[in-house]
C-alpha cells in the first residue's frame, strides 16, 4: 500500500540555489524517502492546484555532526524538483521577508 498524500511532502527546502530555480518554474521540496515520482507529482497537484510538468528526486546523505567529543549523523533525506506548468507558480514556498 503507498502513502497518503499528506505524507509524502515535508517542507519546502530554501536555499538560494531554490530560489533561483524558481524563476525556472522548479521548486525543491523534502519528501518521504520511501515517495515514488509519480507519489510526488499527485500529491503537489493536490495540495497546491498547479500542474505539474517533472519531477526529479535525489537522495541525500545525512552529515556528520558533533556535539565535543562525541560524534553523530543527521538522518539521509530524500529531495525533490519539481518543474510546474509555465506560468504556473506556488506561493506558499516562497521565503518570509
Amino acid at each position: 500500500m503507498g502513502l497518503a498524500t499528506t505524507q509524502v511532502l515535508f517542507r519546502p527546502v530554501l536555499t538560494e540555489r531554490s530560489t533561483l530555480l524558481r524563476e525556472q518554474n522548479k521548486y525543491i521540496f523534502e519528501v518521504a524517502p520511501r515517495a515514488t515520482k509519480g507519489q510526488i507529482k499527485d500529491a503537489v497537484q493536490t495540495v497546491f492546484k498547479v500542474k505539474v510538468t517533472a519531477v526529479n528526486t535525489m537522495n541525500m546523505p545525512g552529515k556528520l555532526r558533533r556535539r565535543g567529543a562525541h560524534a553523530g549523523y543527521q538522518s539521509d533525506w530524500k529531495k525533490a524538483i519539481v518543474t510546474l506548468k509555465q506560468g504556473q507558480e506556488i506561493k506558499h514556498a516562497e521565503p518570509q521577508a
